[in-house]
C-alpha cells in the first residue's frame, strides 16, 4: 500500500503571509496539528506546527510575538512523495517523532498524511478488506479465479491459474486495498489423485 492511498488530498494550507492569529485559529477548529505552508504556486514552503505557536507565545526569552506564519513556520519542510510504501512512511514517523507529514509532487504540495490515517487503514476489518480486495481482483480475472483470506491485514491469494505473471498483479492490487498491509499470491495446488 502507498501514500497515496492513505493520504488526505486537498489539505487545509497556509501561505508565509497569512497572520499568526488566523492560522491558530485554523488548528483549533479543525483539529490538526500541523499546517503546510505553500507559495501562491502550491509550492510546499514549510509547515505551521501547534508546538511552533506555543514557542512564539511562551518564548524562553523576551522577543515581540510573531504576526506572520512565516515568522514561526519551519522549514526546511520534511516530506514524502505520494508512491511510497506506507512501511517505509510509518518508519520515517516513528524515528522522526512526525504526527503528520505532507506529501508532494515534484515540490507541489498534493496532501498529507497522518497518524489517524494510518489507524483508519489499521482498524479495517479483515472481513470488509476481504471483500474489497476479492472485488477487485474479480475485475482482473474473474470473481471465481481467486479465494483471498485477509488476517491482520496480510492478505493471502490464491489463484486457480497457475499464471506469475497474473500473481504479480494480483499482489501489486492487493496492496493498493485500503487495509492491506503486506499481500502474497500462490497457485493453487491440484490434486493428483
Amino acid at each position: 500500500m502507498k501514500v497515496r492511498d492513505i493520504m488526505s488530498a486537498a489539505p487545509v494550507t497556509v501561505t508565509p503571509s497569512t497572520p499568526v492569529a488566523t492560522a491558530e485559529e485554523l488548528l483549533a477548529q479543525q483539529g490538526f496539528t500541523a499546517l503546510p505552508v505553500t507559495d501562491h504556486d502550491g509550492n510546499l514552503v514549510g509547515i505551521v506546527t501547534e508546538a511552533d505557536f506555543i514557542a512564539d507565545r511562551f518564548p524562553g526569552e523576551v522577543k515581540p510575538a510573531a504576526r506572520r506564519v512565516e515568522d514561526v513556520m519551519s522549514r526546511p519542510v520534511r516530506s514524502v512523495e505520494a508512491d511510497i510504501e506506507i512501511a517505509l512512511l510509518a518508519r520515517i514517523m516513528l524515528d522522526h517523532r512526525l504526527r503528520s507529514l505532507p506529501v508532494v509532487d515534484r515540490g507541489k504540495l498534493i496532501g498529507v498524511v497522518t497518524r489517524h490515517d494510518f489507524l483508519r487503514v489499521l482498524t479495517r476489518p479483515d472481513h470488509l478488506v476481504a471483500a474489497d480486495l476479492l472485488q477487485r481482483l474479480g475485475s482482473f480475472g474473474g470473481p471465481d479465479r481467486w479465494t483471498v483470506d485477509v488476517r491482520g491485514g496480510e492478505a493471502t491469494i490464491i489463484d486457480r491459474f497457475d499464471i506469475e505473471r497474473d500473481r504479480q498483479v494480483a499482489t501489486i492490487l492487493a496492496e493498493s486495498v485500503p487495509g492491506v498491509v503486506h499481500a502474497r499470491c500462490y497457485a493453487a495446488r491440484v490434486d493428483q489423485g
